[in-house]
């Protein structure tokens, strides 16, 4: 399958991979057995930073899938990773939600407006206008910036829906500040990805939906990387990118063999 050596530990996108419109991708179920059974080392990652691991963990055991809150990895989560290696024990402004708020909290931030270390952006399905401009003013001031993820819509059932990158570049267009994004395509998603689970780039894989997010990122974290076309590239949008994937499956479910 893979050129350079076996895969002893996966990860894989959730949406477009693993769920589509709050459904399992047929094969995943069985993919998720899969990795159970062969004890391999697995993270599914998420660009999500609204819900925590316990939330995602009931969405999908609700789906059919059952993982343990261990073994999801959220940009929340790899931005607070980040956050605690540059400045430990500091403090932040948020605008997001659960997923995002505990895991600062976890690492020992205090959450606060008055003079913070950084201002943290996430996703949130209310943005408060009032919220936003209380970033902007403390960008203004010096605070750092830093965003969760650079997706600038998100899917809903009535529609697209303004998302972090979005929101971020309102933030950059009134202060001339750009954010530093941690979730994909940035491989820094993928090395703590590996840090939490102990596993070394050359024998891992990363599967993905989408071109100019899980795969580019995996290929820079120096990862093995499969596309699955159950989600937003499509077979014909591969060959406008000047990089590609390990291997191109119709879906999760071409890879139930390989776990």
């Amino acid at each position: 399958m893979f050129e350079r050596m076996a895969i002893d530990c996966w990860l894989a996108d959730m949406d477009g991979v693993l769920m589509h419109e709050g459904h399992p991708v047929p094969g995943a179920p069985e993919f998720v057995a899969a990795l159970h059974a062969s004890h391999k080392r697995f993270l599914v990652l998420t660009n999500n930073s609204i819900y925590t691991p316990r939330d995602l963990r009931a969405r999908l055991l609700a789906a059919g899938l059952e993982l343990p809150e261990e073994a999801i990895w959220t940009s929340a989560l790899a931005t607070a990773n980040f956050l605690d290696t540059q400045s430990p024990g500091g403090s932040a402004f948020v605008i997001g939600e659960a997923g995002l708020t505990t895991a600062l909290h976890q690492i020992g931030y205090v959450l606060t407006d008055r003079n913070p270390d950084f201002v943290v952006l996430g996703e949130t399905r209310t943005y408060s206008f009032s919220a936003i401009t209380t970033a902007i003013r403390l960008v203004d001031k010096g605070s750092r910036f830093v965003a969760t993820n650079p997706d600038t819509v998100g899917p809903t059932p009535e529609g697209p829906l303004p998302a972090c990158g979005a929101v971020a570049a309102l933030i950059t267009k009134a202060t001339g500040v750009e954010p530093y994004f941690i979730g994909k395509p940035n491989p820094l998603m993928m090395r703590s990805a590996l840090n939490r689970v102990e596993a070394h780039s050359e024998s891992t894989a990363m599967v993905g939906d989408r071109m100019d997010t899980d795969i580019v990122s995996g290929i820079e974290a120096g990862l093995s990387t499969v596309l699955v076309l159950s989600g937003v590239t499509r077979r014909e949008d591969i060959p406008r990118f000047p990089y590609r994937p390990s291997l191109v499956v119709n879906s999760i479910a071409d890879l139930v063999d390989q776990v």
